[in-house]
């Protein structure tokens, strides 16, 4: 029998949650020298040369400079570098490249699971766990709500008068981060306060993941759906809802875990997500999807369709839209393997 998602409960102990904050696997390998900038996007080759020059800046401020009688001395506050963009330009790209280029101790890490780190360690604990690392890289540096903006915004600060530098990276601009969601005036003093910390870098240009491809590809039969989940070693095979409940029940940091070691995700009677709460988990289930390179295939409607047209027009468009770009590329792959076959 295939193995369902909703069966598996992974558990990730306090003592390992700093040590897991590596980049995702389809990252492990990438480098400055590996992105190759569009021609037609100068900002692309821009923002290589400065997340290189980043790297290099933290590695400096990690050995410390020689002073008087030859000591050694450390970078009191850390630098701070915000890559801004679409989707699919390449910027987890280039914060990954940081992360290999920068000295040990580091940490990678999206910014859903930096919050959980903090809650599980408690703050000055977290803080004293990252104080002695060259870097910290934050991808999809998202605010969901006032106290995690503040949280983060607070963890931030200390870790940059520590000496640890940042590096984010986020579809908004940090001005801007929390715009259409909440309005209260200590939210926003955090939000410039947090901008503070940056400086920021435009990468722009089209999606790479659908640069002359065709529509999304359309769901299948259900019973084909099982057949081809039976026949796929590691895969796994489960009702929409049923793994939306599921989710639920698990904090998002823990959904790469569940993921972990899946070698293609089968969905039957996908439709649209009947709430926001649900939406934001999957999407939240769909980048540790693509962080693996995990082909979906479906059987219901499109994955284009889980995110109603209210929910797109709303404050968290820009995440569901790039949520939508990685299932439309991991569903144009499980098409393409089952052609294969």
């Amino acid at each position: 029998m295939t193995e369902r998602l909703i069966d598996r409960k992974p558990v990730i102990p306090a003592d390992q949650l700093v040590a897991q904050m590596v980049p995702p696997p389809m990252f492990n390998d990438v480098s400055f020298d590996s992105y190759i900038p569009d021609p037609k996007e100068p900002s692309q080759s821009q923002a290589v040369q400065t997340a290189s020059e980043f790297a290099s800046e933290v590695a400096k401020r990690k050995k410390g400079k020689r002073g008087l009688f030859g000591r050694k001395s450390k970078s009191t506050t850390g630098s701070g570098l915000y890559l801004d963009g679409g989707f699919g330009v390449g910027k987890t790209h280039l914060l990954a490249s940081i992360y290999h280029a920068a000295p040990e101790p580091k940490a990678f890490g999206t910014f859903v699971e930096l919050t959980h780190v903090v809650g599980v360690l408690g703050f000055m604990k977290a803080v004293d766990e990252l104080a002695s690392h060259s870097v910290l890289c934050i991808d999809e540096f998202e605010l969901d709500d006032p106290g995690d903006t503040m949280l983060v915004s607070r963890l931030l600060t200390e870790l940059s008068a520590r000496g640890v530098s940042i590096a984010a990276t986020s579809n908004t601009l940090p001005g801007q981060l929390g715009e259409g969601r909440f309005a209260a005036q200590d939210f926003l003093r955090e939000i410039r306060k947090l901008a503070s910390v940056f400086e920021t870098v435009r990468v722009d240009g089209p999606d790479y993941r659908h640069r002359d491809l065709p529509p999304a590809p359309e769901p299948t039969d259900p019973a084909e759906l099982e057949k081809r989940a039976a026949e796929t070693p590691d895969a796994t095979l489960d009702d929409f809802d049923e793994l939306c409940e599921h989710l639920s029940k698990l904090h998002p940091s823990r959904y790469g875990k569940l993921v972990e070691g899946v070698s293609a995700v089968f969905l039957d009677n996908v439709g649209p997500a009947d709430d926001q709460a649900v939406a934001l988990r999957f999407v939240v289930l769909a980048d540790r999807l693509y962080d693996s390179s995990i082909p979906v295939i479906v059987s219901g409607a499109r994955l284009d369709e889980i995110f109603t047209e209210e929910m797109l027009a709303g404050g968290y468009r820009k995440k569901y839209l790039r949520a939508t770009s990685r299932l439309l590329a991991l569903s144009r792959f499980g098409a393409a393997a089952h052609s294969n076959t």
